[in-house]
């Protein structure tokens, strides 16, 4: 009887996630132009920053610079799609949505985690395209490195879904969000190494990279993509982990404080 029970609970649990994340992706289906937005950026760091700088840098590495950005620029478009959701909590909230869901006999913990699947669904998609626009520029893939791509997407747009969605949950405009998130977004890519080796840097710019998640998401990334490395993947993937648990928590410790109005 009470494994009956316990199956019957968490088939409750999966059905209302389900609910969430997939009132969450088709917002993201209706809204085609944010698809467009999303992907634009990306592809014009990727060939235009990749070809201006590539014809005049020269990597140690010896790889084409328009590639070795690559994995950065998959980064980077997850980490804008992933933060700015956050912004619909606010959204959310103006629009009585938000009040909603949380008078439903739904938990906090479990709406956050579905409108994080939310998020991380959103970047699988952006993701996809850009890796088909890879293959195009000389990249190559095998199933080992596919696998290992989605695995850190996952993590990371999970630990940066939650991060947009604490900021969110703490804010009332969209103003103010704005605001604080050009302090977060910016930072996060541009101290990650997406555009440039972590070796022979200044050691103030090197310990900012450390404490930086997206640095080993870009590192694993590369390794996975091109074969290059600066720390080891499962170093990568561990700090990875460790940093996502850490955002996930206090993302849903802060969803469980959030005001619905």
């Amino acid at each position: 009887m009470a494994s009956i029970i316990n199956i019957n609970s968490v088939e409750i649990i999966l059905g209302k996630l389900y609910a969430l994340w997939l009132r969450e992706f088709k917002v993201f289906l209706r809204e085609r132009s944010r698809l467009i937005a999303s992907i634009f950026t990306p592809l014009l760091w990727l060939f235009v920053i990749g070809s201006g700088f590539g014809s005049s840098v020269h990597l140690p590495t010896g790889v084409d610079y328009q590639k070795f950005i690559f994995p950065g620029i998959i980064s980077m478009s997850i980490i804008f799609s992933s933060v700015f959701f956050g912004s619909y909590i606010i959204w959310d909230r103006k629009f009585d949505f938000l009040k909603s869901v949380m008078v439903a006999p739904v938990g906090r913990i479990t709406i956050f985690v579905g409108k994080t699947l939310g998020g991380m669904t959103t970047s699988l998609v952006e993701v996809a395209i850009l890796l088909a626009i890879g293959a195009t520029i000389g990249i190559h893939f095998n199933a080992l490195s596919l696998v290992q791509t989605i695995a850190i997407v996952l993590l990371l747009s999970f630990s940066i879904t939650s991060l947009g969605l604490t900021i969110g949950s703490y804010l009332e405009s969209l103003e103010g969000f704005q605001l604080i998130v050009s302090f977060v977004v910016f930072p996060l890519f541009f101290l990650s190494g997406a555009l440039f080796p972590l070796r022979n840097l200044p050691a103030w710019l090197y310990l900012l990279t450390t404490i930086d998640p997206a640095t080993y998401a870009v590192d694993a990334l590369r390794n996975a993509i091109l074969g290059i490395q600066n720390y080891s993947f499962v170093v990568d993937i561990g700090i990875l982990i460790a940093f996502t648990i850490g955002f996930g928590v206090f993302g849903g410790y802060s969803f469980g404080r959030m005001k619905a109005v």
